[in-house]
């Protein structure tokens, strides 16, 4: 019975040191706010960017995409958007081109994926204006995203201060649709505003996730275009460029509008996609990110905070439930052993997913309320989405084991949600 207990509360206790700085990463954001410790940026230079978007089977929503960047509070001539049709099957290059987007079709079933399509597109830049640095920086966003009018404006205030990549605050066009939507919503707006903010307040390295980020042209050049294609090329992006001692910044006041899938069935693909790319990183590069970590002091909390950011924490949590099952299997075979053992791994087992659920609620809570005016719901649907948040988060539990062992290929999301800027900026005054 002790030996039992003794297990459960190291593992407990491991796991707590391990993920303790998120915690303190909490404090910094909340006191930083309070205190209005932010750096505040502002551009001598007005640069020349692309916007470089990578769709496939995107006309219901591509469109809303380029008018807001043609919306901008910036030089219009000192922005481009270029549009890559990926294995296109309905009209969405006929729909950029006619919202003055500059178009290729890409046409190959056997390099399946964003990260090919974006080497596609940055191959044929090479090809018409000669170099990668036609451009000061380009940035990656997908087809379904909407961004506010001054978002390159204040990106650029980050950028001409020496940031060569720079991530953004990704909120939702569809956070009221259900609790999947909700889930995946409260997940990045916590990402940005409790991981990447306090990030940018230490001066250590923030993480790119998915869209939404801005990265300069001589990167792109160095790596000759665009080789990041494992599930997640996002995470692989982020942890070569920190190994090779870039620090990756943030900027809170620009914010875009993600959609999040609406069904389980997508979900659960698009994160089986996400869980398998994220072992592939850890496997390729996570002994490199400990090495790192002692190898150049300036680099250690960028590298650690990486490396746990790759740890599969779900099947930690899964395996210490697991070694409780298999403590009860094996005083199975003998009642006397079964009876010291049954209330203590019955109590460890009952008191993880009670952690977990308790551990997910405040989370939620602290961003719901201090993002509160920031999301594109109604008062109830956002306090109902408080309690269902966790039981989102304890779905890639399930989806985290099948990644180990299953095979996982890149499977397009649909979407749908057709809301311009000129919506969601009306739904921002409603709501308020």
């Amino acid at each position: 019975m002790r030996t039992v207990t003794t297990i459960n509360s190291i593992l407990y206790v491991a796991l707590t040191v391990l993920y303790f700085y998120q915690f303190i990463y909490v404090i910094i954001a909340l006191v930083g706010d309070r205190r209005k410790k932010k750096t505040t940026y502002e551009a001598k230079t007005l640069h020349k960017y692309a916007f470089i978007i990578a769709a496939r089977n995107e006309s219901a929503v591509i469109g809303n995409l380029i008018k807001s960047i043609k919306q901008q509070n910036y030089p219009s001539e000192l922005i481009d958007v270029i549009v890559v049709a990926d294995n296109c099957t309905d009209n969405t290059a006929e729909i950029a081109r006619a919202n003055g987007a500059i178009c290729y079709e890409r046409f190959n079933n056997m390099l399946v994926g964003k990260g090919y399509a974006l080497d596609y597109v940055f191959n044929k830049i090479v090809e018409t204006e000669g170099d990668y640095t036609a451009y000061d920086g380009y940035f990656i966003f997908d087809a379904d995203n909407v961004i506010d009018r001054n978002y390159v404006r204040e990106m650029n205030k980050v950028f001409d201060n020496g940031y060569n990549v720079i991530t953004s605050y990704r909120n939702s066009k569809n956070y009221d649709t259900n609790w999947i939507t909700s889930g995946y919503s409260l997940w990045f707006i916590r990402e940005a505003k409790y991981l990447n903010n306090p990030r940018m307040m230490l001066k250590t390295s923030c993480a790119v996730s998915g869209t939404g980020f801005l990265v300069n042209s001589q990167i792109i050049k160095k790596n000759g275009g665009w080789k990041f294609n494992l599930l997640t090329e996002d995470i692989q992006f982020s942890v070569v460029n920190i190994l090779e001692g870039e620090k990756i910044g943030y900027c809170d006041t620009a914010m875009f509008y993600d959609e999040q899938p609406t069904t389980f069935s997508q979900s659960w693909n698009q994160r089986m996609r996400w869980s398998k790319g994220f072992y592939q990183v850890m496997f390729k590069y996570g002994r490199e990110l400990i090495t790192m970590m002692f190898k150049k002091r300036e680099m250690f909390v960028s590298c650690y905070d990486m490396f746990m950011t790759l740890a599969p924490a779900t099947l930690l949590s899964v395996g210490c439930i697991l070694l409780n099952i298999i403590f009860l299997l094996c005083g199975i075979s003998d009642i006397h052993l079964l009876k010291r053992i049954l209330v203590p791994t019955i109590q460890a087992i009952a008191f993880a997913g009670v952690n977990f659920y308790l551990l997910m609620l405040s989370m939620g809570f602290i961003t719901l309320v201090t993002e509160w005016n920031k999301i594109l719901a109604p008062a109830g649907k956002k306090i109902k989405s408080l309690f269902t948040f966790p039981l989102f988060m304890a779905t890639y539990i399930p989806i985290s084991l099948v990644a180990l062992v299953k095979k996982v290929e890149w499977k397009p999301i649909t979407h749908c949600i057709s809301k311009s800027v000129e919506e969601i900026e009306l739904q921002q005054q409603y709501k308020q």
